[in-house]
């Protein structure tokens, strides 16, 4: 089957920055999804992405759906005969609803009789007839969460369209997309190239608009030609480091089809404010890079991206380092204005700011977690006075006009303003860390007062929410309970915390008079253990690992996770599987006999079988060895060891006969293989970890 790249360009107005990555994907991935869908075959696929374009490349794209054989089953050939041989009305309905005659039909035997079938070949449809359905179908599936209009037309869009390119091979495909006609025009940079650009085959694409249009229409190219230009202008200019954020250069690379990077500078006397705060000025207001000394000390300097290739440079340069001048003396103003007032005397002013409706304001949240987190820091070995003290200071800052300004500051300048005000070193840190994680992989609080305020902080949003019935669903969460869950879980277990989930609930539940819920501890216990799945399931540990130990519930978040960690290193013994069917084996029988009314006292007088004495011994000696590693928490070792018996357990089933016939011998029997499962439960329910055979 012949083969022609493809193309399609759309061309509009300057997207949003912060969406042309994602809208570039998910019009990437819609059309290879219809392509696929359709049964044509191609090879790579390529997207581009620039402010005023998005487009896809389709390599080696088949020129047609391959032909298709097709059989339609009709009655019976019993019943589509009559007894003189004649069609019946049944095969000539078939037959006229095909367009065919019944001597065109075959037949089908199947071991549950003939049937009448229609064979034919479908033959495949042109691929030039099917991409403009597949592009609409593409763009009508971007994630757009409010289209526009322009102009007459009746189109929307994100933004208006004024051009579509649409190739196969060097030919047009002609059929309108978004109401716009396609051609094999695009058109180049706004101000270096503001004409048409003619593209011969879809393969010359990129290379027209960068050698004519002063267009790079790779976002990947682009963006880490930012990368390097920005690092190499820091290194050559100024000897010191560009700091590139990620998504600060994703959207960059958005704003920008010919980027060009120039350095500016601002007054030495900006370096007096936190640099968090002329960071964050530059970053989301101006979108600069901040440059960093060998020391790691912020200089007084900034790179800029510029859409343009200009003339003068200079002029340029120029004109930002003008326009950032006020967002500095801004910072520097609310910074000094700050200082006047200490935190402590803010304290007041979280009163009128609400929480929420039923769990009042932020002071109300402060006094609550202020108590909270003196318990969680007596647990943990901490000063209760200085968790305390932190806590309510922690929402303090909130009410600054450095905060108010930039709301990303938050806990960063509390920190300062403690620091400041003379609180204690484990105070200031911990308003900022009361915060930690931030978010997935974020770092840790490294102060006791730290992990005591984030933790407690979390825990009393999670029981006041849970408490009046209003948590998290489906995808609404406007409280960040799931994040907030994960955040106390990564505290407790990295920083290796002897906390116990219920009680810190049942705390946290003590400080509220308005809950309407009754068991609100339990509940938001666990609802924070069922966080632990996808936890694990990053880690690359089975669901099945998580549920043998959530069967057992453990409440202590390093507990669970010892737990875990020792039964995903049991599950990969050889011994494994068979101890997981004879525990599931043991389970049902157990279940079947009254289950808990069963004791695990072993009469050895009674064991009659050398394979019970054998194992009965073998489960002696494992308690001994095993309880101990349990006490100390080392499951590892103690399912380890616990593996041994696999041998003694197979001999058991395979020779003794556990429902006796004598009452006596076959409760002695239940109970040696009710202790035996008990010593398998210290860590889990193995019983539901994939069996053998």
């Amino acid at each position: 089957m012949a083969t022609q790249d493809f193309l399609v360009e759309l061309g509009t107005e300057e997207l949003p920055p912060k969406a042309l990555k994602p809208l570039s994907d998910a019009f990437t991935q819609g059309i290879a999804r219809g392509l696929e869908e359709a049964g044509i075959e191609f090879g790579k696929v390529e997207a581009f992405a620039a402010p005023r374009r998005l487009a896809v490349r389709i390599r080696d794209l088949a020129d047609s759906q391959p032909d298709k054989s097709v059989e339609k089953r009709g009655p019976a050939v019993k019943a589509a005969f009559d007894d003189a041989g004649n069609p019946t009305r049944a095969l000539t309905g078939f037959a006229t609803s095909l367009g065919v005659t019944p001597d065109q039909l075959d037949t089908l035997e199947t071991d549950k009789g003939a049937w009448v079938v229609y064979r034919t070949v479908e033959q495949g449809k042109p691929t030039v007839e099917l991409m403009p359905e597949l592009v609409e179908q593409s763009l009508a599936g971007l994630p757009i969460p409010k289209r526009m209009r322009w102009g007459a037309h009746r189109t929307e869009f994100v933004r208006p369209v004024h051009w579509v390119v649409m190739l196969f091979g060097n030919k047009v495909i002609e059929a309108p997309i978004m109401g716009l006609t396609p051609g094999n025009k695009t058109r180049g940079h706004r101000f270096h190239c503001p004409k048409s650009l003619i593209v011969p085959t879809p393969g010359d694409y990129e290379v027209v608009l960068k050698q004519e249009g002063y267009v790079i229409a790779d976002f990947a190219e682009r963006r880490e030609q930012i990368r390097a230009g920005v690092t190499e202008l820091a290194e050559k200019e100024a000897g010191g480091k560009a700091v590139i954020d990620e998504d600060l250069l994703d959207e960059v690379t958005a704003l920008n089809e010919w980027p060009v990077p120039l350095m500016g500078r601002f007054e030495e006397r900006f370096l007096e404010v936190p640099a968090e705060a002329l960071i964050s000025s530059m970053k989301e207001h101006q979108k600069y890079f901040h440059v960093v000394a060998a020391d790691g000390e912020m200089l007084p300097l900034f790179i800029t991206v510029a859409n343009i290739e200009s003339k003068d440079p200079s002029q340029v340069v120029s004109g930002n380092e003008k326009v950032i001048r006020p967002r500095l003396s801004d910072a520097a103003f609310f910074y000094e204005t700050d200082r006047k007032t200490k935190l402590e005397d803010r304290i007041d002013a979280l009163k009128p700011i609400v929480f929420q409706e039923k769990l009042g304001s932020i002071y109300d949240k402060s006094v609550r977690v202020a108590a909270l987190a003196k318990k969680i820091a007596d647990a943990i070995g901490s000063d209760p006075a200085l968790a305390e003290r932190a806590a309510m200071l922690a929402k303090t800052d909130l009410v600054t006009e450095m905060v108010l300004e930039f709301t990303d500051l938050q806990g960063i300048m509390g920190q300062y303003y403690a620091a400041n005000d003379g609180e204690p070193e484990d105070v200031a840190k911990a308003l900022n860390e009361q915060y930690m994680p931030r978010f997935a992989g974020d770092d840790l609080p490294t102060t006791l007062t730290g992990c005591a305020i984030a933790i407690a902080d979390r825990l009393d949003s999670l029981v006041g929410l849970f408490g009046i019935n209003q948590p998290p669903s489906g995808t609404r969460d406007p409280f960040a309970l799931r994040r907030a869950s994960l955040g106390v879980l990564r505290i407790i277990i990295e920083r290796e915390l002897p906390l116990d989930l219920q009680t810190c609930c049942e705390w946290a539940e003590q400080n509220f008079t308005v809950l309407t819920e009754q068991n609100t501890a339990s509940t938001v216990v666990d609802y924070m253990l069922e966080r632990f799945r996808a936890h694990y399931d990053e880690q690359g540990i089975g669901a099945e690992v998580y549920l043998a130990v959530h069967a057992r519930r453990p409440t202590r978040p390093l507990d669970f996770d010892r737990r875990v960690k020792a039964v995903e290193a049991f599950r990969q013994l050889p011994e494994a599987q068979a101890l997981a069917g004879a525990n599931k084996r043991v389970s049902n029988i157990l279940t079947k006999q009254g289950g808990d009314s069963i004791g695990e006292t072993v009469d050895v007088s009674l064991l009659q079988d050398s394979a019970e004495k054998a194992l009965a011994e073998q489960v002696d000696q494992q308690a001994a060895k095993a309880l101990p590693l349990f006490e100390n928490g080392d499951y590892a070792s103690a399912l380890s060891s616990l593996a041994s018996l696999r041998e003694p357990v197979d001999n058991f089933f395979d020779e003794v006969m556990v429902m006796a016939d004598d009452d006596a011998i076959r409760n002695n029997r239940l109970a040696l293989l009710n202790r035996l499962r008990n010593l398998f439960l210290r860590v889990a329910d193995i019983s539901l970890l994939p069996t053998a055979g």
